[in-house]
């Protein structure tokens, strides 16, 4: 007889097949991501609303240990969420690419990002100062107008910042990298929708 854990590993097997051909599309934006960044797979997709508009769309992309995980989590089980937030910081590898959909200003978008980092972030308040002066360095002068891009890379003990893909720096924190992946998966996520497609696409029905 198949014991429940072989099957269950078959079907998170299956599972990351199926996410690792399915690159995704922001139902809300029609911006699409590809399935793989940097060596990691893409995990879910939504987008940051400010009341009625579609600021931008985001993605997040971290490990196929990770998936796993969640292969094996009921999406409705509080506990997907738990693993979700959890594994990301254990696994010390989470990329965030936000791809504009509504033109904002440089000053404003590096003061709004840095501004949701701040209060989840419990060292220095410089770190976070850093992080926007390397925004406000990639953006251009006329703005983030509608395509232009932003990664986040979170390790462990830092985050780097790309824009347009090109690379502006890295602020090394390990407080301030854990605060960024706070910013798109806590109980106060900026956005909800690209969290919950994590699970949805992630987790067994």
């Amino acid at each position: 007889m198949i014991s429940r854990n072989i099957i269950t590993r078959a079907i998170a097997a299956l599972l990351l097949v199926v996410v690792a051909v399915d690159a995704r599309t922001d139902k809300a934006t029609g911006i699409s991501f590809p399935d793989t960044r940097g060596g990691l797979s893409l995990f879910g997709v939504g987008v940051r609303r400010k009341g009625p508009i579609k600021i931008y769309s985001v993605a997040m992309y971290s490990t196929s240990a990770l998936q796993e995980k969640l292969a094996q989590c009921q999406k409705t089980d509080k506990k997907a969420l738990s693993v979700l937030q959890k594994g990301v910081k254990e696994e010390g590898q989470a990329s965030f690419s936000l791809n504009m959909n509504f033109k904002v200003g440089a000053e404003k978008m590096a003061s709004a990002i840095a501004d949701s980092v701040a209060p989840r972030h419990s060292g220095s308040s410089q770190d976070v100062e850093k992080l926007k002066a390397l925004i406000l360095k990639g953006v251009p002068q006329a703005g983030a107008t509608k395509g232009t891009t932003m990664d986040f890379d979170c390790s462990h003990d830092s985050i780097s910042v790309t824009v347009n893909g090109k690379a502006q720096g890295s602020v090394a924190s390990s407080s301030l990298a854990s605060a960024f992946c706070d910013v798109y998966l806590d109980d106060k996520c900026v956005s909800p929708a690209m969290r919950q497609d994590c699970l949805d696409h992630l987790c067994m029905e």
